[in-house]
């Protein structure tokens, strides 16, 4: 993967680590980010890093990145509690990454991953905001017509985050405790390393490139997730 990418949500628990991930390719050769805070990694001639805490002026930045990038990473998210109330997160979750998912695609990019949710398309989808903010830009990205776009629906994310989720310790530790007592696999049916997802991302983002990708538009459920960001991971 020689063509220059872009990470929107670098500092965050999986952009964070698709980053790394890009920076660690030889093959990868420039990673554009746009962020309101630096990103935290290894110093890297690769990287070439937009800090703008204005979030609105996000999308026109992709019109100056030099070399403009043709594949797109998604890792954009926050909370309610962060975010300050739903309407915020809405802003954040759905609406700025719908913005940037158009402001991609006018900028030429040929591939777009996002990092969604698993169950956003489950009975109680339509109803629940959370997944409601998800299937708007999926269906967004879909729309577009991106020569190839990818959906990663991960479960619960683990890892180490800056700022806790509300419960998220505790889930934490009933995830690690199952595959302490139950295997590997019975994790992997709910939650998923950090590491392992935005593997997963890179992995298939390759794969694309190389025409392996089954369609246009490629959904990877926590099962396709694991497969490629663990099992099958080699880059």
């Amino acid at each position: 993967m020689t063509s220059p990418a872009a990470v929107i949500g670098s500092t965050g628990l999986v952009g964070h680590q698709i980053l790394a991930t890009l920076l660690s390719l030889d093959a990868c050769k420039t990673v554009h980010t746009i962020s309101r805070r630096a990103p935290k990694t290894e110093p890297s001639a690769k990287l070439n890093a937009t800090i703008e805490a204005d979030t609105t002026k996000w999308a026109s930045q992709f019109a100056a990145l030099s070399p403009a990038p043709t594949a797109v990473y998604s890792a954009l998210g926050t909370t309610r509690i962060q975010a300050g109330g739903i309407q915020n997160q809405w802003k954040i979750d759905h609406d700025l990454n719908v913005e940037l998912a158009k402001a991609a695609h006018a900028a030429g990019a040929q591939t777009f991953i996002f990092v969604s949710s698993a169950g956003t398309r489950g009975l109680l989808g339509n109803f629940a905001p959370y997944s409601k903010m998800k299937i708007g830009v999926e269906d967004t990205i879909e729309s577009l017509g991106f020569k190839q776009a990818i959906i990663l629906r991960p479960g619960f994310l683990m890892g180490d985050r800056e700022v806790a989720h509300t419960g998220g310790a505790f889930l934490g530790s009933v995830f690690r405790g199952m595959k302490t007592y139950l295997g590997q696999g019975a994790q992997d049916k709910f939650a998923q390393e950090d590491q392992v997802v935005a593997r997963a991302a890179v992995k298939a983002t390759l794969l694309a490139a190389e025409g392996k990708a089954p369609s246009k538009y490629w959904i990877l459920e926590q099962s396709d997730i694991v497969r490629l960001g663990r099992d099958e991971w080699n880059a």
